[in-house]
């Protein structure tokens, strides 16, 4: 069941899962561009169970049943959730050991927040991170644009979003505004200094190895990169089984 936190007067949806933050390591769940805390389901549980950890699922600000966004996206959308949002919520509940469990835009956010100082994380895994924009990226959001008016994708993100144009809205401009396509995290890379895992779908229909190549490549023995077949842009549903696996070695391993 979902509560409610106010970070800098935004109402915050979460769910808490397993232990206590001063007991074990607490995962903290990113999503995706256009998810929220119900669209990663019953997987959060399931891998802190297994870990031995806590786990922190959030909606931001717009998605899931958070407070809606009062206006449009600014550029750096995901550098303020780093450096601002993400910190505050940590504070709040007292995760002095967080590692990143970070989806797409998400994978994005964590990166920022370790690379930028902003925050301290015992580890990230990342799923389909964005380290720059890609013309394949953008392709497939202009395709969704379409897919929003003439198919069922409305009615499924409404499932999970109280305020979904709005966010389908703000979420599609700021990622296909020309002066994003100029957007890159790489000067953050070299001062990620914890151990990070990266998945990524060789299907990915928003990404390619590039993303990963240039992780593996700044992070160098810091950074275990997997390319996993028949997978596209969500891992951990794609192959669900193979990812949870994978995330509780990697876990299991941190010192």
């Amino acid at each position: 069941m979902a509560e409610f936190v106010s970070i800098d007067g935004v109402r915050l949806e979460y769910a808490w899962h397993g232990l206590s933050p001063a007991e074990a390591p607490t995962l903290v769940f990113l999503h995706e561009g256009l998810g929220s805390l119900s669209q990663w389901r019953s997987f959060p549980e399931e891998v802190c169970s297994r870990a031995g950890c806590s786990a922190l699922v959030y909606s931001r600000c717009g998605h899931g049943k958070s407070d809606a966004l009062t206006g449009p996206r600014p550029l750096r959308f995901m550098h303020d959730e780093a450096v601002t949002v993400l910190p505050q919520l940590l504070d709040v509940f007292e995760v002095r050991r967080p590692i990143l469990v970070g989806h797409s835009d998400g994978a994005s956010i964590a990166l920022i927040h370790a690379g930028s100082g902003a925050g301290d994380p015992f580890a990230l895994v990342l799923e389909a991170p964005h380290v720059f924009v890609e013309d394949c990226t953008i392709t497939r959001i202009t395709e969704l644009r379409e897919l929003y008016r003439t198919s069922d994708l409305r009615t499924k993100l409404a499932r999970h979003h109280s305020n979904v144009d709005t966010l389908f809205q703000y979420w599609t401009d700021v990622w296909l505004r020309p002066e994003f396509r100029r957007w890159n995290i790489e000067g953050y890379l070299p001062d990620v200094r914890c151990p990070t895992l990266v998945i990524q779908g060789k299907q990915d229909e928003y990404g390619t190895d590039r993303q990963v190549n240039a992780l593996v490549s700044a992070l160098g023995g810091r950074c275990e990169g997997i390319m996993l077949d028949h997978c596209g842009h969500s891992p951990h549903v794609d192959q669900r089984a193979t990812v949870g696996d994978i995330m509780t070695r990697f876990i299991g391993g941190l010192e």
